[in-house]
């Protein structure tokens, strides 16, 4: 087997994890998900998450292949899974005025963290994994140095952060944000506010010791250790929802080029029939947090764009290039300029640090007569409008969206009516 340069960062190595986890994906994953094993033992989830956030292989690949195995009620856990990281990114891209707040308040609490002593001693001592909470500390070392939590651990943590702990959950998303090679703007965001009763208003979740002993098969017993309640946060406004921004389409006869990012790194298939003539790497990590990211989110997502960059150059015979900078304006305008582009075509870029990015470059590129394009895939085009809500108005819709994207299963009743 030729060695891969990326590391696991790849399209080949998603794959390769799709086809591992394929034979588990049905009852044997709605049997054991909730376990957390520890580091190295995580083969009761299907390891897919940091592929599926930077569309290294993307929800319908995922979801084809696994009805194709289990159909859908064989399947259903692990479908409902798929849609829930769909229906944040729909919730946040209606709601956009959250992860502006979150950000703020980010920012403000760590600048606060010196005129703060307590405050700052906790928060230390959580980032340092020296609280004395043996499952909290032993998640906090898991985290940065495999970029990785299971998701039930993920809950427990957000809850012993908020209520044992008594730190704002904006540092806790913020930790997780640096570190998870999975991190995911909205998911991250909603469901830490989902813990502290945000979300789903009123409602929060609470880490309980003998919930944790069960679900770690006795690794950790924080009996007497943890709060005995969590009461809900509250925020003083209201999160307005918005329309989602209208698609767009590649102009007839434009000359263009195509912008990789990390919220995208399936070039080939965004671009049908299309042939840009250039086609350029970016990424922004380092914009996450003000706070360093972690080395092995960086390396992640530094290879997924590298590793789609060269894979899209050699899919459409055109010359790559990648941006060195987070400044990605002169980088897209020295780019387009020497390759004699009037268009940038890029993979929708949801609520984000991405997002935010184009946005900033978009003015500069209009301004030296540069149209930006982003081209949204048919999947959220068909997911984001039922997500203005709860998650159980998508779930309800589920089946029908599979219908929609043509994505059946051995046991779908209209697949064997017209066999």
């Amino acid at each position: 087997m030729i060695e891969d340069p990326f590391g696991r960062a790849s399209r080949r190595a998603a794959f390769e994890a799709l086809q591992a986890f394929l034979p588990r994906a049905g009852s044997e994953y709605s049997s054991r998900r909730d376990f957390d094993l520890g580091p190295g033992e995580h083969d009761n989830v299907s390891g897919l998450s940091p592929y599926i956030r930077h569309r290294l292989i993307n929800e319908t690949e995922v979801l084809a292949a696994v009805l194709q195995q289990h159909g859908a009620s064989g399947a259903s856990r692990f479908v409902q899974e798929v849609f829930w990281r769909s229906y944040f990114k729909g919730w946040l891209e209606h709601h956009p005025s959250v992860w502006r707040d979150y950000r703020a308040k980010v920012s403000g609490l760590i600048d606060s963290l010196g005129a703060n002593p307590g405050l700052r001693k906790r928060y230390e001592s959580a980032l340092h994994a020296t609280t004395g909470i043996e499952c909290f500390d032993a998640w906090v070392t898991e985290l940065t140095t495999t970029g990785y939590l299971q998701n039930h651990a993920r809950m427990w943590f957000a809850s012993i952060w908020i209520y044992t702990l008594g730190l704002p959950w904006q540092l806790g998303a913020d930790f997780f944000y640096r570190h998870l090679l999975d991190a995911d703007p909205a998911s991250n965001t909603l469901s830490w506010r989902w813990v502290c009763g945000l979300h789903t208003k009123g409602k929060t979740y609470l880490a309980r010791a003998a919930n944790i002993s069960r679900y770690t098969r006795g690794r950790f017993d924080p009996d007497g250790l943890l709060a005995e309640e969590a009461p809900p946060l509250h925020e003083g406004k209201i999160h307005s929802t918005r329309s989602l921004p209208p698609a767009q389409s590649i102009p007839a006869d434009a000359r263009f080029g195509l912008l990789v990012t990390e919220d995208d790194c399936s070039p080939e298939s965004l671009l049908p029939g299309e042939t840009p003539h250039a086609v350029m790497g970016a990424v922004t990590t380092e914009s996450r947090s003000p706070l360093p990211v972690g080395f092995g989110a960086r390396r992640f997502t530094t290879g997924a764009v590298a590793e789609a960059t060269e894979r899209a150059a050699r899919r459409f015979g055109i010359p790559a290039q990648s941006a060195h900078s987070d400044d990605w304006n002169d980088a897209l305008l020295a780019w387009a300029g020497s390759n004699g582009l009037d268009t940038i075509v890029t993979a929708y870029a949801p609520v984000g640090p991405v997002a935010e990015r184009l946005a900033m470059a978009r003015r500069a590129l209009a301004s030296n007569n540069v149209e930006l394009i982003q081209l949204r895939r048919s999947y959220d085009e068909r997911v984001w409008p039922h997500t203005t809500r709860g998650y159980f108005k998508l779930k309800s819709r589920i089946p029908f969206l599979l219908r929609e994207l043509e994505l059946t299963g051995p046991d779908d009743a209209s697949q064997r009516a017209a066999g």
